[in-house]
């Protein structure tokens, strides 16, 4: 730059020159041209400002996008308070909202979380639920779910049992009281406390029915709501609502509503029962600025629109259904909706009922019914039965109509035989009997008829076996040689017929087998 300098820049340099002390070496002249040029200074001065200007718009860019994005981030520590009675199935519901078929139950406090993702953000992040155990014992554990820290942040949620519909208030009542007592000894500073009650109150009075609007992500949501509530009017709180301001939101869940066509099955339960159930719940809500929702987890009723309410009261989601009051087991009612006017409605059912009549009068619990045991009857065993029956027949004394009969002396006909009739004298031997045998006493009534009657069957067949051609001694050895007796067969027969017919024998048959015996 110093040798391409033009000379009127060397001459001026060189006037300068002349005028310096002699000391000064002429090399620093060159060296400190460029230094000395106002103008570039000023040029250079200008284009640092210009970089460094565009360096802090780079980084304020930068920092105001990841303000906006923190700002848009769902908000951390928010948590839900669960109570209830043993088996009215709050962690069946929590577990249900997770997705989870089989849970186990847990003692004492259990600790779970729901997934809250917003799509419009893509930003995710975790509810907590704290599920107190159904035994007021417990309720020394609040401490480690609810804090002076996170109770802005914290949904009571209240639940009941419709299988047991005569239980409802007073559960409902048990556990607002001990969640109320728990608030009163946190100590929370009277202004932060106010100040919880009144955003309680402002949105019960600010709510609206939902319109069918193009969904918005919760951060414009919660911008247009603001503003619009600005230029609301804010009505007047109604009689009997929100008396009892806990300064958190509460939502009231009546689980297992499928056992209502089974309260009308087995305890007459009609119409007018329900909707006396609801009524009495909604004034208890109104008092509380709770909102109402009827679940069902095997019909798998109102679990998504439960859902939704919850990330809408703790997250500022979007929200849109409407109102359910038709269906008796899927009611639906939101926080700033119901009015005594509107709980009204219900007692025009009423026939044997009235408005205000009390709970337990209108609902009463059905009697226990006792369980009868009824005692086992074990059959024994068949021997065992047949040996005390052959003893006990052993011990009767002996059956007898008449005469005494031995059961040996029966035939198979069943016809009875003496002693008389076997041996020589049996009947069934062929050989005549002689007339010098000793007679049979007729005194004896039954030995005289029995011998009558072989007096006269001997007779015919002593007539019989003297034939032509053949005598009786012939009979008899052909008896003898032969080993049998061919006439046994129709003799025996003839006996059997006429000891079922004694009375066709007479005293004349008798007299005449006498005479011929002799």
């Amino acid at each position: 730059q110093c040798v391409k300098m033009a000379p009127i820049e060397a001459s001026k340099s060189r006037r300068r020159a002349a005028n310096l002390p002699a000391s000064t070496p002429p090399q620093s002249k060159c060296a400190g041209a460029g230094q000395g040029d106002p103008q570039r200074r000023r040029r250079g001065a200008s284009g640092e400002g210009e970089e460094d200007e565009e360096e802090n718009n780079l980084w304020s860019s930068i920092l105001s996008e990841v303000s906006t994005r923190s700002r848009s981030k769902l908000p951390s520590g928010k948590a839900v308070l669960v109570t209830g009675e043993d088996g009215s199935g709050k962690t069946t519901l929590i577990a249900k909202l997770q997705g989870v078929e089989d849970y186990k139950k847990g003692r004492g406090m259990e600790f779970l979380y729901l997934d809250v993702h917003d799509e419009d953000i893509e930003d995710h992040t975790r509810c907590n639920v704290w599920i107190l155990d159904g035994d007021t014992y417990h309720k020394g554990l609040l401490k480690f779910a609810v804090t002076t820290d996170n109770i802005k942040d914290t949904l009571l949620m209240l639940v009941v049992d419709m299988s047991r519909p005569w239980m409802v208030m007073d559960s409902l009542q048990k556990w607002t009281n001990v969640v109320q007592e728990y608030i009163d000894k946190l100590k929370i500073p009277p202004e932060e406390m106010k100040e919880m009650e009144q955003n309680l109150v402002r949105q019960f009075q600010e709510y609206e029915e939902p319109d069918k609007e193009t969904p918005v992500s919760p951060q414009r949501r919660s911008m247009v709501s603001q503003e619009t509530n600005e230029e609301s009017v804010v009505l007047p709180l109604g009689t009997n609502t929100l008396t009892h301001n806990l300064g958190i939101p509460v939502l009231v869940v009546c689980t297992k509503c499928d056992a209502i066509s089974l309260l009308e099955k087995e305890h007459d339960y009609r119409d007018e029962h329900f909707d006396f159930i609801q009524s009495h719940i909604r004034r208890f809500c109104l008092q509380y600025g709770a909102a109402l929702i009827y679940t069902s987890i095997k019909e798998n009723k109102n679990i998504d629109l439960m859902y939704k309410y919850l990330v809408h009261k703790l997250y500022g989601f979007p929200f849109h259904s409407p109102v359910l009051v038709v269906e008796k087991d899927a009611v639906f009612i939101p926080a700033g909706w119901d009015n005594e006017k509107k709980i009204g409605i219900l007692h025009e059912n009423f026939q044997s009922l009235k408005a205000d009549d009390k709970f337990e009068d209108g609902i009463m619990k059905p009697p226990v019914r006792k369980f009868v045991h009824e005692k086992e009857i074990l059959s024994e065993d068949d021997q065992v039965f047949l040996m005390k029956q052959q003893s006990f027949l052993a011990k009767q004394p002996p059956l007898s109509t008449g005469r005494p009969l031995d059961s040996s002396t029966r035939v198979a006909g069943g016809s009875p035989r003496t002693p008389s009739r076997s041996g020589s004298a049996n009947v069934v031997n062929v050989t005549p009997i002689p007339s010098g045998n000793k007679k049979i006493d007729p005194n004896i009534k039954g030995a005289a008829s029995e011998g009558v009657l072989a007096n006269f069957f001997n007779s015919l067949l002593s007539k019989k076996t003297v034939s032509p051609g053949g005598g009786p001694s012939n009979l008899q050895g052909s008896v003898k040689k032969g080993g049998h007796k061919p006439v046994l067969t129709d003799v025996q027969a003839e006996l059997d017929r006429i000891a079922r017919k004694p009375e066709a024998v007479s005293p004349t048959h008798t007299s005449i087998a006498e005479d011929k015996a002799s």
